[in-house]
């Protein structure tokens, strides 16, 4: 008579280990003893470790593995320790236990006692699996209860905090005195080079070697997280911030340019032009090209990167070109964009307020109604009209514009005088923080392949 192959499956969450030390190695080796002690062959270990009962199927990937076997035949008993390492949610153990039944397939118990083969027994296994699946339910809800006042008081969850924080006496997040300088460092370098990879470069070269030194996600999770500009599950001023929100979104705007190892020095637009077929970012590259004299020239371009899978013609643009362009370009356009935002804003000012009126009707619509001089039909759809109006009615604009068209574009001379004499004096780094700051994007016409505009910030 051949051995009966034997597969043993051990789940623990982490709070369980914690708490009454039933870890995978001490679930294993029961099982192991019991299995020999009965004479089985063990053709395979599956383990979940820090996986609930209540996690969904395909979250515990041993589980998984274990039923694929299963499947294949290999496998004629499955051992486990109580039925709460197996299951504790209904459904999943009834599509678990079609699987195992077609393939004659069994599962035991060793601390305690189920038979699924009489309906007694199928009947407490269901019974004990509810028992079970509601006291996770129960320990969720207990869970979230407590993390939901946790936040009303802007307090520290769990965990260790965020590099640049620490928790204080009253559990709060606080700024952490011995990081906070290199997080505001952090901040810094970013709006000098709008890089994050050259800001990476240059924090984890400075502190190499330090014990305070932060790790790349560290650097990269200060640049992206919501934390760092003081607000937390959604609620503002829920820690002390590094940065406003209106930086934080900046950051999120700009895309960060591809890395390329062999160039030394950055492209000043990456990122920044549009190919005019496909809208994809156009990438930097060096032409190189050899002079009669013997030397090589070696210059910037940009071209779309789908030129050689989608093998459209894009367009191919010097450096050079669109840095003169913009040169030319900026001033007037600052000055345009501003002129018409004011223009705008003096349009609506002038707009009579209808929400006066509509709330006029309506109270007159309301007095009607409670004198019994209306259908209450009639007065419905009376109200849902009026209603939309006043949602539709476009508010006043701000009374604090007075500004006159000459202060508006005084306003939008944010450049000082001789400021391209300035520009030429910056190195290439600054350079391109400087066109990052004032420019989201450049267009490029499909037609020409020549620029023909781009988008301000500003």
């Amino acid at each position: 008579m051949s051995k009966i192959r034997c597969a043993i499956y051990d789940r623990v969450s982490t709070e369980l280990q914690a708490k009454e030390g039933l870890s995978l190695e001490a679930q294993k080796a029961a099982l192991t003893e019991y299995a020999l002690s009965h004479g089985y062959e063990i053709v395979g270990y599956y383990a979940d470790e820090g996986i609930t009962a209540r996690k969904k199927l395909q979250n515990r990937k041993d589980l998984l593995r274990l039923l694929r076997d299963v499947e294949a035949d290999r496998i004629d008993l499955i051992l486990v320790t109580k039925l709460d390492r197996w299951f504790r949610n209904i459904k999943d153990y009834h599509n678990t236990q079609a699987i195992l039944e077609a393939h004659n397939c069994n599962w035991k118990t060793i601390f305690e006692e189920y038979d699924t083969s009489t309906a007694n027994g199928r009947f407490a296994i269901n019974i004990m699996l509810s028992v079970n699946e509601n006291e996770c339910d129960r320990t969720s809800d207990r869970i979230q209860t407590i993390f939901a006042y946790k936040k009303s008081k802007k307090e520290h969850l769990n965990g260790r905090p965020g590099y640049g924080y620490t928790t204080g006496a009253d559990k709060r997040l606080i700024k952490n005195p011995d990081t906070a300088p290199i997080v505001e460092e952090i901040i810094a370098h970013y709006f000098t080079t709008y890089s994050k990879k050259a800001t990476v470069s240059y924090i984890l070269a400075k502190y190499s070697g330090s014990p305070l030194c932060p790790t790349m996600y560290q650097v990269n999770r200060i640049l992206g997280s919501e934390t760092y500009a003081g607000r937390k599950y959604g609620i503002d001023g829920y820690c002390p911030a590094y940065m406003t929100l209106e930086q934080l979104e900046r950051i999120r705007s700009v895309p960060d340019a591809r890395h390329i190892p062999h160039q030394s020095e950055p492209f000043l637009f990456s990122s920044m032009i549009r190919c005019p077929i496909c809208g994809r970012n156009m990438n930097g590259f060096v032409k190189r090209k050899q002079l009669k004299n013997g030397s090589v020239s070696e210059y910037k371009r940009y071209r779309c990167g789908a030129k050689f899978t989608e093998y459209h013609n894009g367009a191919c643009l010097s450096e050079s070109v669109v840095e003169k362009y913009l040169l030319a370009h900026i001033v007037g356009q600052v000055r345009a964009d501003m002129l018409s935002l004011f223009q705008k804003k003096k349009a609506r000012q002038k707009q009579p307020d209808k929400s006066a009126a509509i709330r006029a009707e309506l109270e007159r619509l309301n007095n009607m109604y409670q004198k019994g001089r209306i259908r209450e039909e009639y007065y419905d759809e009376q109200y849902a009209l009026l209603a939309e109006k006043l949602d539709d009615c476009t508010p006043a604009a701000d009374t604090d514009i007075d500004a006159s068209p000459e202060a508006c574009l005084a306003l939008s001379d944010v450049f000082p005088e001789g400021w391209p004499v300035l520009y030429r004096e910056l190195d290439i780094p600054h350079r391109k923080a400087f066109w990052k700051e004032i420019i989201k994007t450049v267009h490029v016409d499909p037609e020409s392949r020549r620029i023909c505009g781009f988008e301000l910030r500003i």
